[in-house]
Protein backbone atom coordinates (compact mmCIF):
# COMPACT_ATOMS: atom_id res chain seq x y z
CA UNK A 1 0.00 0.00 0.00
CA UNK A 2 1.85 3.24 -1.24
CA UNK A 3 0.67 6.36 0.58
CA UNK A 4 1.26 9.81 -0.73
CA UNK A 5 2.07 13.05 0.70
CA UNK A 6 -1.60 13.95 1.09
CA UNK A 7 -2.18 10.71 3.18
CA UNK A 8 0.65 11.68 4.77
CA UNK A 9 -0.56 15.26 5.96
CA UNK A 10 -4.26 13.91 6.78
CA UNK A 11 -2.43 10.92 9.22
CA UNK A 12 0.13 13.77 10.89
CA UNK A 13 -2.52 15.52 11.48
CA UNK A 14 -5.24 13.69 12.68
CA UNK A 15 -2.37 13.04 15.91
CA UNK A 16 -0.31 16.49 16.12
CA UNK A 17 -3.32 19.13 16.11
CA UNK A 18 -5.22 17.33 18.84
CA UNK A 19 -1.11 16.40 20.92
CA UNK A 20 -0.89 20.20 20.89
CA UNK A 21 -3.68 21.43 22.12
CA UNK A 22 -3.68 18.41 24.64
CA UNK A 23 -0.47 19.37 26.09
CA UNK A 24 -0.90 22.95 25.93
CA UNK A 25 -3.76 22.52 28.62
CA UNK A 26 -1.70 19.70 30.80
CA UNK A 27 0.80 22.40 30.73
CA UNK A 28 -1.23 24.90 32.56
CA UNK A 29 -4.18 23.42 33.99
CA UNK A 30 -4.05 22.73 37.92
CA UNK A 31 -2.61 19.59 39.32
CA UNK A 32 -1.44 18.48 35.46
CA UNK A 33 0.82 21.32 35.38
CA UNK A 34 2.66 21.24 39.02
CA UNK A 35 6.20 21.68 39.06
CA UNK A 36 6.35 18.33 41.12
CA UNK A 37 5.81 16.45 37.80
CA UNK A 38 8.40 16.25 35.43
CA UNK A 39 7.91 17.71 31.58
CA UNK A 40 8.58 14.12 29.98
CA UNK A 41 5.23 12.40 32.32
CA UNK A 42 3.20 15.51 30.91
CA UNK A 43 4.39 14.87 26.85
CA UNK A 44 4.07 10.86 27.31
CA UNK A 45 0.36 11.58 29.32
CA UNK A 46 -0.59 14.22 26.24
CA UNK A 47 0.71 11.55 24.34
CA UNK A 48 -1.85 8.93 25.42
CA UNK A 49 -4.64 11.30 25.56
CA UNK A 50 -4.15 12.29 21.84
CA UNK A 51 -4.35 9.04 20.38
CA UNK A 52 -7.25 8.32 22.44
CA UNK A 53 -9.13 10.97 21.93
CA UNK A 54 -8.24 11.30 17.99
CA UNK A 55 -10.49 8.61 17.04
CA UNK A 56 -13.42 10.03 18.75
CA UNK A 57 -12.75 13.70 17.83
CA UNK A 58 -14.32 14.89 14.10
CA UNK A 59 -12.04 14.62 11.03
CA UNK A 60 -9.13 16.73 10.97
CA UNK A 61 -8.67 19.43 8.40
CA UNK A 62 -4.82 18.00 6.89
CA UNK A 63 -1.92 20.34 7.72
CA UNK A 64 -1.20 23.32 5.12
CA UNK A 65 1.63 25.72 4.80
CA UNK A 66 0.15 27.43 7.55
CA UNK A 67 0.77 24.69 10.23
CA UNK A 68 2.48 27.18 12.14
CA UNK A 69 -0.67 29.44 12.79
CA UNK A 70 -2.59 25.89 13.13
CA UNK A 71 -0.51 25.08 15.47
CA UNK A 72 -0.43 27.99 17.69
CA UNK A 73 -4.00 28.36 17.35
CA UNK A 74 -4.06 24.94 19.29
CA UNK A 75 -1.79 25.62 21.80
CA UNK A 76 -4.04 29.11 22.59
CA UNK A 77 -7.14 27.04 22.92
CA UNK A 78 -5.80 24.64 25.20
CA UNK A 79 -3.55 27.47 27.04
CA UNK A 80 -6.93 29.03 27.95
CA UNK A 81 -8.70 25.91 28.96
CA UNK A 82 -6.14 25.37 31.54
CA UNK A 83 -5.64 28.87 32.63
CA UNK A 84 -9.59 29.19 33.12
CA UNK A 85 -9.21 26.06 35.91
CA UNK A 86 -6.24 27.33 37.28
CA UNK A 87 -7.49 30.75 38.16
CA UNK A 88 -9.78 29.07 40.68
CA UNK A 89 -6.60 28.26 42.67
CA UNK A 90 -5.06 32.05 41.93
CA UNK A 91 -8.17 33.23 43.77
CA UNK A 92 -7.70 30.73 46.79
CA UNK A 93 -4.07 32.41 46.66
CA UNK A 94 -5.65 35.74 46.89
CA UNK A 95 -7.66 34.86 49.36
CA UNK A 96 -5.66 33.29 51.49
CA UNK A 97 -3.08 36.19 51.59
CA UNK A 98 -5.55 38.35 52.56
CA UNK A 99 -6.55 36.53 55.91
CA UNK A 100 -3.06 35.90 56.10
CA UNK A 101 -2.71 39.51 56.39
CA UNK A 102 -5.28 40.18 58.77
CA UNK A 103 -4.34 37.21 61.17
CA UNK A 104 -0.40 38.72 61.21
CA UNK A 105 0.43 35.50 59.05
CA UNK A 106 1.69 36.99 56.33
CA UNK A 107 5.50 36.81 57.30
CA UNK A 108 5.52 32.89 57.35
CA UNK A 109 6.00 31.86 53.79
CA UNK A 110 6.44 28.22 52.70
CA UNK A 111 7.21 27.58 48.67
CA UNK A 112 4.61 26.57 46.88
CA UNK A 113 5.22 22.79 45.22
CA UNK A 114 2.79 23.59 42.90
CA UNK A 115 4.73 26.40 41.02
CA UNK A 116 7.86 26.60 43.05
CA UNK A 117 7.37 30.35 44.61
CA UNK A 118 7.10 31.53 48.11
CA UNK A 119 3.72 31.86 49.46
CA UNK A 120 2.18 32.13 53.04
CA UNK A 121 1.63 29.40 55.07
CA UNK A 122 -1.88 29.51 54.94
CA UNK A 123 -2.20 29.87 51.46
CA UNK A 124 -0.36 26.69 51.23
CA UNK A 125 -2.81 24.87 53.86
CA UNK A 126 -5.54 26.27 51.37
CA UNK A 127 -4.22 25.37 48.03
CA UNK A 128 -3.98 22.03 49.45
CA UNK A 129 -7.62 21.97 50.53
CA UNK A 130 -8.42 22.91 46.94
CA UNK A 131 -6.66 20.31 45.67
CA UNK A 132 -8.52 17.62 47.51
CA UNK A 133 -11.26 19.25 46.68
CA UNK A 134 -10.45 18.89 43.35
CA UNK A 135 -10.24 15.93 42.79
CA UNK A 136 -12.78 14.57 45.18
CA UNK A 137 -15.30 15.87 42.81
CA UNK A 138 -13.66 14.10 40.05
CA UNK A 139 -11.87 17.49 38.72
CA UNK A 140 -9.10 15.90 36.66
CA UNK A 141 -11.64 13.51 35.16
CA UNK A 142 -14.25 16.30 34.23
CA UNK A 143 -11.14 18.30 32.59
CA UNK A 144 -10.18 15.32 30.13
CA UNK A 145 -13.70 15.57 29.48
CA UNK A 146 -14.29 18.86 28.47
CA UNK A 147 -11.20 18.47 26.39
CA UNK A 148 -12.89 15.57 24.66
CA UNK A 149 -16.08 17.76 23.99
CA UNK A 150 -14.11 20.72 22.92
CA UNK A 151 -12.87 18.88 19.67
CA UNK A 152 -16.59 19.06 18.49
CA UNK A 153 -17.25 22.14 19.57
CA UNK A 154 -13.62 23.78 18.33
CA UNK A 155 -12.40 21.10 15.81
CA UNK A 156 -8.69 20.95 15.60
CA UNK A 157 -7.19 22.84 12.73
CA UNK A 158 -10.42 24.72 11.34
CA UNK A 159 -11.12 26.33 14.22
CA UNK A 160 -10.29 30.07 15.66
CA UNK A 161 -10.63 31.44 18.42
CA UNK A 162 -13.51 34.17 18.13
CA UNK A 163 -13.52 37.59 19.90
CA UNK A 164 -16.25 36.03 22.35
CA UNK A 165 -14.29 33.64 23.61
CA UNK A 166 -11.23 35.92 24.90
CA UNK A 167 -13.66 38.08 26.44
CA UNK A 168 -15.06 35.01 28.33
CA UNK A 169 -11.85 34.36 29.75
CA UNK A 170 -11.09 38.23 30.16
CA UNK A 171 -14.49 38.11 32.36
CA UNK A 172 -13.80 35.15 34.20
CA UNK A 173 -10.97 37.33 35.52
CA UNK A 174 -13.48 38.84 37.56
CA UNK A 175 -14.89 35.77 39.19
CA UNK A 176 -10.97 35.29 40.01
CA UNK A 177 -11.41 38.18 42.13
CA UNK A 178 -15.01 37.83 43.32
CA UNK A 179 -13.71 33.99 44.29
CA UNK A 180 -10.94 35.54 46.15
CA UNK A 181 -13.37 38.38 48.66
CA UNK A 182 -15.72 35.48 49.21
CA UNK A 183 -12.99 33.11 50.87
CA UNK A 184 -11.46 36.21 52.72
CA UNK A 185 -15.02 38.14 53.80
CA UNK A 186 -16.04 35.77 56.99
CA UNK A 187 -12.48 36.31 58.72
CA UNK A 188 -11.48 39.63 57.47
CA UNK A 189 -14.40 40.91 58.68
CA UNK A 190 -14.07 39.33 62.30
CA UNK A 191 -10.83 40.12 62.07
CA UNK A 192 -11.84 44.07 61.41
CA UNK A 193 -13.80 44.02 64.34
CA UNK A 194 -11.18 42.11 66.68
CA UNK A 195 -8.66 44.90 66.08
CA UNK A 196 -11.57 47.83 65.94
CA UNK A 197 -11.68 47.11 69.47
CA UNK A 198 -8.19 46.89 70.07
CA UNK A 199 -8.45 50.56 68.77
CA UNK A 200 -10.86 51.33 71.55
CA UNK A 201 -9.06 49.57 74.12
CA UNK A 202 -5.90 51.32 72.85
CA UNK A 203 -7.64 54.57 73.47
CA UNK A 204 -9.15 53.89 76.81
CA UNK A 205 -5.68 52.42 78.36
CA UNK A 206 -2.77 53.90 76.64
CA UNK A 207 -0.16 52.32 78.54
CA UNK A 208 -1.43 48.71 77.96
CA UNK A 209 0.67 46.72 75.61
CA UNK A 210 -1.50 45.60 72.71
CA UNK A 211 1.12 44.24 71.09
CA UNK A 212 2.18 41.77 73.46
CA UNK A 213 -1.59 40.84 73.99
CA UNK A 214 -3.39 41.50 70.70
CA UNK A 215 -1.02 39.88 68.49
CA UNK A 216 -1.43 36.00 69.68
CA UNK A 217 -5.18 36.50 70.39
CA UNK A 218 -5.45 37.97 66.66
CA UNK A 219 -3.35 34.65 65.38
CA UNK A 220 -6.02 32.51 68.24
CA UNK A 221 -9.29 34.25 66.81
CA UNK A 222 -8.14 34.32 62.93
CA UNK A 223 -8.13 30.59 63.54
CA UNK A 224 -11.21 29.89 65.90
CA UNK A 225 -12.72 31.81 62.96
CA UNK A 226 -11.34 29.75 60.23
CA UNK A 227 -12.55 26.54 61.97
CA UNK A 228 -15.85 28.23 62.16
CA UNK A 229 -16.05 29.19 58.30
CA UNK A 230 -14.98 26.29 56.70
CA UNK A 231 -18.78 25.36 55.85
CA UNK A 232 -18.52 28.35 53.68
CA UNK A 233 -15.25 28.48 52.01
CA UNK A 234 -15.95 24.95 51.11
CA UNK A 235 -19.27 25.90 49.74
CA UNK A 236 -17.68 28.87 47.44
CA UNK A 237 -14.09 26.63 46.57
CA UNK A 238 -16.91 24.19 45.22
CA UNK A 239 -19.42 26.95 43.20
CA UNK A 240 -16.13 28.49 41.80
CA UNK A 241 -14.86 25.11 40.19
CA UNK A 242 -18.05 24.05 38.46
CA UNK A 243 -18.40 27.59 37.33
CA UNK A 244 -15.42 27.61 35.75
CA UNK A 245 -16.03 23.58 34.35
CA UNK A 246 -19.02 25.10 33.15
CA UNK A 247 -17.05 28.08 31.47
CA UNK A 248 -14.60 25.70 29.40
CA UNK A 249 -17.56 23.65 28.47
CA UNK A 250 -19.27 26.95 26.81
CA UNK A 251 -15.84 28.04 24.78
CA UNK A 252 -16.36 28.09 21.30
Amino acid sequence: MLIGLPQLDAMVAAYMLPFFRTAAMLMVAPLFGARLIPARVRVLLALGLAAIITPLAPTTTAVTHHAELMILQEIVIGVTMGFVVQMVFDAVIIGSQTIAMSMGLGFAMLVDPHRGVNVPILSQFFIILTTLMFLALNGHIILIEVLVQSFHTLPAGASVVSQNTLWTVISWGTQMFAGAVLIALPAVVALLIVNVAYGVISRAAPTLNLFAVGFPTTVLLGFVVLQYSFPVTLSSLTSLLEAAFQTVANLH
